[in-house]
């Protein structure tokens, strides 16, 4: 759905919120695309915390190495979603980026230089826009080679088998 969409979208923020309306109300099923990709993110975000309960209740944290790339694959999801957000550009896409964003600047040392950076200046702006469309593109490239990754070391490990049937037979 995202690529349905990013032929449409406009990523920048005089024309952003325009395009999002555009694309819902002037291509054909553009609202059914948008609203699938949408809540298709929130019934993803489902699967992956079913997921973490599944992998608490049986200990799967005991495999440090699969558990690590799964908090990694977590944050990633976050990231992706969270720029997803602000794409729209509407007033809780904007102050949602400004927000959030700010939260870095707690980091010692680096947090203003690192907002800066995220920014690209010194506000949220067609910069930041840009870059969050470009981010929401890519990640979830890095989200697949982090995916196989777990899934080599789940293979390796092996998985918390419930019922306690031996997959090497």
């Amino acid at each position: 759905t995202g690529l349905f969409l990013a032929m449409h979208y406009t990523s920048d923020i005089s024309t952003a919120f325009s395009s999002v309306v555009h694309i819902c109300r002037d291509v054909n099923y553009g609202w059914v695309i948008r609203n699938f990709h949408a809540n298709g993110a929130s019934f993803f975000f489902i699967c992956i915390y079913l997921h973490i309960g599944r992998g608490l209740y049986y200990g799967s944290y005991l495999y440090k190495e699969t558990w690590n790339i799964g908090v990694v694959l977590l944050l990633l999801v976050m990231m992706t979603a969270f720029v997803g957000y602000v794409l729209p550009w509407g007033q809780m896409s904007f102050w949602g980026a400004t927000v959030i964003t700010n939260l870095l600047s707690a980091v010692p040392y680096m947090g203003d230089a690192l907002v800066q950076w995220i920014w690209g200046g010194f506000s949220v702006d067609n910069a930041t826009l840009t870059r969050f469309f470009a981010f929401h593109f890519l990640l979830p490239f890095t989200i697949i080679a982090a995916t196989i990754m777990h899934a080599l070391f789940l293979h390796e490990t092996g998985s918390n088998n419930p019922i306690g049937l031996n997959s090497d037979a």
